[in-house]
This record gives structure tokens, C-alpha cells and sequence, in this order.
């Protein structure tokens, strides 16, 4: 598979950066891990220097980062910190130690990986609270209140504590920002933890034209995650997760392997050992080629990288708005981020349509689910282009085309557009 293919239009990551898959080429040469500065002290520096800037760019004046091996695992660090912070005592004595059962809040759009947060964390997927979103898939701040509100007036046998709250800053699906702001608001009101997982849409933070209004009050933030293997480009995987208390995750995970982490050493500051930070013992270098990255951009070259990649997303936008034929239904006509949905429509169901930017009765609705896995078969066995489909609550199977790859230009989303007429018209 060609991911780099600008007709690839599949999934979050997506494209082939040349300096990166340069520095990736380093990194395998190395062959170090990253558990200690004895054996990798270059790499080591990188990570701090290129984490400290990420830092500042989210608003932290001081905090601690670490490289994680995904997104999943960048969000149960935060959970784990969170716990931490929260019930001290769960890192010697586990939750059955606890007098309350610990509780989190997501949106009903997030990550599943919330949830893989949950369960790792000896907490149950059945202690997180999935809030309602509106019709642009952004998690309510009322409903959030609500919740928190029934959870602690709960009278069970076991007294339920909230502790974390979990705002997305962009959905898997339809790349919708929660509120930081007014979430943020309700945090601080209750004493609650606020991670915003922007894994997907942390690259928007180097944008001056999005960064104010998807990602106001990010500073207030306990942990961000942010995947620069996404929106950034940077080659598969890189993923980051920033905590605004320093110190925070070694005192967390920390477990004093004396084979590894000598407190003793006389030939460097020990406080570059960054193994027992992370739950995993041995850590790929993800470091290297996002550095090489960042020296070969800079913060100009990101922000037109970001930039560009949303004009694309906007002219595919303009375009399925603008098609008057009746081949497609945009489902959100005003996209956060560059997750363009919509349905492909037969020229047998036309007629049923009433315009392009309406919601066509469910009757039509289930056919067009239908019709969508078709048409990706066909999309498939003929190879000419890839874009993956989904349902998303009650609303059934549609297209969810991804511009996170700077090679597609106007040309190819035309091209795709006119693909999918050619390939789905008899259907």
C-alpha cells in the first residue's frame, strides 16, 4: 500500500516527508534505546529541546514531556498521572484500596483509547461517562456539568469520585474540537484533572489562522497528547503526551531498576535517565527524524504545512457544496479540521435528494450506507483511489476522505471526486 499516493486519502497518517524518512534512516542506524543518556545522550537532548518547544507552543511555562509508542498509550500515561495525582495510594495499593471508585468523563465521539485507559488503569470502562455532543459532534460543557453533578450526588454502596475529564481536540471521525474554554471552567470548578487529547489535532496548535479559535484556554490544560506522526507528517510513529506539573510522571511511573537507573553516576546528571518516566521499559528513538524535521521547516515551514493541508480540505469542502448534480450529501458542511464527510449518491437515488447540504430521509439514508461499502469494494479491486467509510451513531455507513497528506493538491481531489461518480453511478 502507497500511503504517500496523494489519491490515498485512507487514514490519519498519511504522505512520505523525505527528511523524516531521512532521519528514520539514522535513527535504525543507531539502534539505541532511549532509557538512559549513557546510551543515547544526543537523542536524549533532542527529545528535551524539541518537547520544550512543543511545550511553549501549547502555553506551559515549565512542565514535563515524554515520547510514547502511539496515541493509546500517550493517553493512558495521562490517565496514570492523573490517578496519581488524585489517589496517590492506587500506586502501591491498587484501587481496592481506594473508599471510591474513581470515575472519568469523555465525549461520546472520543478515542476509544480512553476507555484501553480505563481498563489498564485497574478503573473499568464501565466508571467512564460518555458525554452528549451536539450536531457538530463537540462535547456539550452542560452535559458534562450534569454528569459530574449525578456522580457526586450518587448514593450507591461505593461513593463515585470524579477525577478526569477528557476534551478531544479533534475526533477520529469528523475531526470536531470539544471546547476547551468553557471545559476548562467546569474543571477548575470541581477539581477535576482536564486532558485534552489532541492527537489527531494537536498540528493546528502551529497555525496562527486556527490555533485561537479551536484551541482557546489549551494552557489550562493538565496534559495534552499530540501526535506529530499525523497533521505534521512526521513518518510512523510519533507521539508525545505533555504534562504541565514537572515531575509529575516520574514520580508516576517510576520503579528504581537499579541495573538501569543508578542514582550514583559521576558522569552526567542522572536527571537525563528518562526510562522510569514511562511505563514501558525500552523506548524507540521517535525523536530524531521529527527534530531533523523541525530544523529543515522551522515554525514557518509547519504553519504553511498546516495551513495547506486545510486549504485543501476547504476546497474539497467548497467543491462537494458547489456540486449541484446530485452525486453527494456533505454531512457536516463546516469541518474543524480536514475529515470531509459525506455519502455518494447513485444516480438512481438522485431524484430523492433534495440538495446536497440536506439530510435525506433514513429510508435513503440505509441505502446509502449500503451503497458506500459497495462502492469502497469496487474502489478496492480497481486501486485508483482510497478512502475509508464508517458509521457514526445512527447514522449509517459514509465516506470520511482525509487531507493530512501535502501531495494532494486541487487536481486530486477533483480527480476523486470524478473517480468516485465513475465507479458508483450503477449502484
Amino acid at each position: 500500500m502507497n500511503q504517500g499516493h496523494p489519491h490515498y486519502l485512507n487514514q490519519l497518517s498519511c504522505g512520505l516527508d523525505l527528511v523524516s524518512l531521512a532521519g528514520e534512516w539514522v535513527t535504525a542506524s543507531a539502534n539505541t534505546n532511549m532509557f538512559t543518556y549513557e546510551i543515547a545522550p544526543v537523542f536524549i537532548l533532542l527529545e528535551n529541546v524539541v518537547l520544550r518547544k512543543m511545550r511553549e507552543v501549547i502555553g506551559y511555562k515549565g512542565g514535563d514531556s515524554i515520547l510514547c509508542p502511539g496515541g493509546t498509550v500517550s493517553n493512558i500515561n495521562a490517565v496514570l498521572c492523573a490517578r496519581y495525582k488524585h489517589f496517590p495510594e492506587c500506586k502501591t495499593k491498587g484501587v481496592h484500596g481506594l473508599p471510591c471508585q474513581p470515575v472519568l468523563f469523555t465525549s461520546e465521539h472520543s478515542h476509544y483509547s480512553i476507555k484501553t485507559a480505563a481498563s489498564a488503569a485497574g478503573l473499568g470502562t464501565d466508571n467512564v461517562v460518555e458525554v452528549k455532543t451536539d450536531a457538530k459532534g463537540k462535547m456539550i460543557p452542560e452535559e458534562l456539568e450534569k454528569q459530574i453533578v449525578a456522580c457526586l450526588n450518587y448514593e450507591g454502596p461505593v461513593k463515585k469520585k470524579p477525577f478526569f475529564v477528557n476534551c478531544t481536540c479533534g475526533t477520529t471521525v469528523l475531526g470536531a474540537f470539544d471546547p476547551v474554554e468553557p471545559i476548562a471552567n467546569i474543571c477548575a470548578k470541581y477539581g477535576l484533572w482536564l486532558h485534552i487529547d489532541a492527537a489527531w489535532g494537536g498540528g493546528l496548535l502551529l497555525s496562527e489562522k486556527y490555533r485561537a479559535e479551536r484551541f482557546l484556554g489549551v494552557e489550562r490544560a493538565d496534559s495534552v497528547t499530540w501526535n506529530p506522526h499525523k497533521l505534521m507528517g512526521c513518518l510512523l510513529q510519533c507521539s508525545t503526551v505533555h504534562l504541565k506539573e514537572d515531575g509529575i510522571l516520574m514520580n508516576c511511573n517510576q520503579m528504581n531498576a537499579e541495573y538501569l537507573f543508578q542514582d550514583d553516576k559521576q558522569y552526567y546528571d542522572c536527571r537525563f535517565d528518562t526510562g522510569d518516566k514511562v511505563i514501558q521499559c525500552g523506548r524507540h528513538n521517535d525523536i530524531f527524524k521529527l527534530w531533523l524535521m523541525w530544523r529543515a521547516k522551522g515554525m514557518s515551514g509547519f504553519r504553511r504545512h498546516i495551513d495547506g493541508l486545510m486549504a485543501t480540505a476547504e476546497y474539497m469542502t467548497e467543491q462537494l457544496k458547489a456540486d449541484t448534480s446530485g452525486r453527494f450529501v456533505l454531512l457536516w458542511p463546516e469541518p474543524e479540521c480536514v475529515n470531509i464527510c459525506f455519502w455518494y449518491v447513485p444516480t438512481r437515488l438522485r431524484s430523492s435528494i433534495k440538495s446536497n447540504l440536506t439530510w435525506p430521509s433514513k429510508p435513503v439514508q440505509q441505502d446509502l450506507g449500503r451503497i458506500t461499502a459497495q462502492l469502497k469494494s469496487r474502489m478496492m479491486n480497481t486501486g485508483t483511489l482510497m478512502i475509508n467509510y464508517q458509521p457514526q451513531g445512527d447514522t449509517p455507513n459514509f465516506f470520511r476522505a482525509i487531507i493530512s497528506n501535502p501531495a494532494v493538491g486541487r487536481d486530486d481531489v477533483d480527480f476523486a471526486l470524478a473517480e468516485l461518480d465513475r465507479l458508483g453511478h450503477d449502484l
